[in-house]
């Protein structure tokens, strides 16, 4: 074993000390905490529920209008990279999460409706001239093969739907039987490479791998007839004939061997593991994201974008670390303009390092190999046009795609899991950010208002839109989906957004990434999860081992209880919580607060980040 290897399981054993047996009775009448000072229910405070109650009939009318009584999207299903079976569960993002926030139950009654129908839609549906998709785009529920960016994007609903649903059997042998996918325990599907430590081809799924390069009517999929009949800019990429849409795809050929964007696969992994805790989901994510920081180590501190069947850095690429589809040297031409355009998919790969980070208890290690990378690539800056700048690709004459400023892509994810000052002092400035440090006081109100805007204008676009099933692609309207969670997520549970580099911080979906989040609400009384009826709250303040959250009750006459949870699966531990200069020791992943009718208070909350093994279950189950 090399002394890489050595040193990142050291770590992983070290962090993973805090495995053992948790009590059951997470929830005990000495957690508890009695809320009945009286508070004038603040402007966001209404405006958070106002929002969560609006998208009720957004997201309603959004699913009557596009989806048929079996849930099946209401388009023309395709195959392919530009519009594919991804896209059309990808019109449903963010509602389980909206859920899990509070919202009603009728989101979860839709997304599972979504959801069912759209793996049974594109089983049935299947291609003529892309050789793997004949007998069914999806094989036993599952894409058969296709890479991990696409993957990843169509996982996004499912990845959530635990937030709310962690004890629906048929979710949970879905969960277990995807993972296997990777596994190895489906001798159909045996994408893994247990010696070298690699998935074996971009394209993968529940067929296995494809074991040759790509075409591009693999990437395409089949001839569109009439492509004018599709609504104005339905092929979404600018295409506006199947010949450009091969075009698009003719240099994306390299996919043989393994790729960083796999790394999204540990997403199956961790869902298993956070069943039942079965060691053998952490133990291969562990040891497939640990393969990988060994090869930056072994390249110079740079996450290389392709590796051989032998396991060697660039073996399916001429030898070259930067290559592959999507890779640092990928910028393939676009068809409608003849140049090229950047199209490096590495950074997406940090989502399965924060799986491995969320998994291991917090090991450090999983983020200094990209505050490594970034180093390197800084320490190639150089003055363009006047300005300090930072590359963004590598090809055969080294460097290029330079752009102003320092290279700092994944800071913000990077900070949000350590909250080391240096890591925050990389990353963006964002008015979130700017609001937690008390110097955006105006933004939980504005943030609020504009996600009520997005509702409204998908209300309005949906109701000005004159498409029919026929016209439509699976992306054709997914911009419609009202759902809008940045802010709910930022301010109630001080969580990040996930989203992919390069893309707008509000647009919606992660790519398949998981809730990443301080603190989590439940309804005791209900026994589901979100935050009661009438309860809003707000985050203000967030440190290393410590949150502040104001919990207010709006409903003048009745009161509420609210279970608080700290972290999306309970990784952290609650230490003690004050209020009104008032100290109760918790000791926790887990307290029951009773707020009295209109009561409202600022409670301060001290926990221990990391120190739990993350859970699908409910506060009241056993961890």
């Amino acid at each position: 074993m090399n002394r890489s290897r050595r040193t990142f399981l050291a770590g992983t054993a070290a962090a993973l000390a805090y495995a053992a047996v948790r009590p059951a009775n997470l929830l005990a009448a000495e957690s508890s905490l009695s809320i009945d000072t009286p508070m004038d229910a603040p402007d966001w405070a209404l405006l958070e529920r106002e929002l969560l109650h609006a998208h009720t009939a957004a997201c309603e009318q959004f699913f009557n209008r596009y989806f048929d009584e079996k849930g099946f999207l209401l388009c023309y299903p395709r195959w392919g990279g530009d519009d594919g079976p991804d896209d059309a569960i990808e019109n449903v993002n963010d509602w389980p999460h909206l859920h899990a926030l509070g919202a009603s139950d009728s989101l979860r009654r839709m997304y599972h409706k979504a959801y069912e129908g759209h793996v049974r839609q594109y089983m049935l549906a299947k291609t003529t001239e892309v050789p793997f998709a004949r007998e069914g785009m999806y094989y036993k529920e599952f894409p058969g093969m296709m890479d991990w960016q696409h993957n990843a994007e169509g996982l996004t609903v499912f990845n959530l739907m635990g937030l709310s649903d962690p004890r629906d059997d048929k979710y949970r042998e879905r969960v277990k039987r995807f993972a296997g996918f990777y596994l190895n325990e489906d001798p159909g599907a045996p994408n893994y490479d247990p010696k070298y430590r690699i998935i074996r081809s971009m394209f993968n799924g529940s067929r296995g791998p494809l074991m040759r390069n790509t075409t591009a009517v693999d990437w395409t999929g089949d001839p569109i007839e009439r492509p004018e009949r599709f609504a104005s800019s339905a092929l979404m990429h600018g295409e506006n004939s199947y010949k450009q849409m091969l075009a698009h795809f003719t240099e994306y050929t390299e996919t043989m061997g393994d790729t960083p964007l796999n790394l999204n696969t540990t997403g199956l992994a961790l869902n298993a593991y956070m069943l039942d805790h079965e060691d053998k989901y952490r133990k291969w994510l562990l040891d497939y994201v640990d393969a990988w920081a060994e090869r930056a180590q072994q390249n110079n501190g740079i996450l290389p974008s392709n590796i051989g069947l032998d396991g060697k850095i660039g073996g399916e690429a001429g030898g070259k670390w930067y290559g592959g589809v999507y890779g640092w040297a990928f910028s393939p031409v676009v068809p409608m303009t003849g140049k090229r355009e950047d199209r490096n998919r590495v950074p997406r790969s940090f989502v399965g390092f924060m799986n491995a980070y969320l998994i291991s208890g917090g090991n450090n290690d999983y983020l200094e190999l990209w505050r490594k990378q970034a180093d390197r690539i800084n320490e190639q800056r150089k003055v363009v046009n006047g300005v300090a700048s930072t590359p963004r690709m590598f090809g055969d004459q080294g460097w290029y795609s330079y752009t102003p400023g320092d290279y700092n892509l994944n800071f913000l994810e990077i900070y949000h899991l350590s909250m080391k000052p240096a890591d925050l002092d990389r990353a963006e400035k964002t008015p979130w950010y700017s609001f937690l440090e008390g110097r955006n006081p105006d933004y939980p109100v504005k943030a609020l208002r504009a996600a009520m805007t997005h509702v409204r204008k998908c209300g309005e676009d949906i109701r000005a839109d004159t498409t029919t099933a026929d016209s439509r692609l699976a992306d054709t309207v997914m911009d419609f989906n009202p759902a809008s969670v940045t802010a709910l997520t930022q301010l109630m549970e001080g969580g990040l957004y996930i989203q992919h580099p390069g893309w707008a911080r509000t647009s919606p979906g992660q790519g398949g990434a998981f809730l990443f989040c301080r603190l989590r609400y439940f309804d005791p009384e209900l026994k589901r999860a979100g935050m009661p009826e009438d309860v809003a709250a707000l985050m203000d303040s967030m440190t290393d081992d410590e949150v502040r959250v104001t919990l207010v009750n709006i409903n003048p006459t009745v009161a509420r209880p609210v279970v608080l949870q700290a972290g999306a699966y309970g990784e952290h531990q609650v230490l003690s919580v004050s209020c009104d200069g008032k100290t109760m020791p918790v000791n926790s992943r887990a307290f029951r607060v009773d707020l009295a009718p209109g009561a409202g208070a600022k409670l301060v909350i001290k926990m221990k980040r990391f120190a739990n093994r993350p859970t699908l279950n409910h506060p009241w189950d056993a961890a």
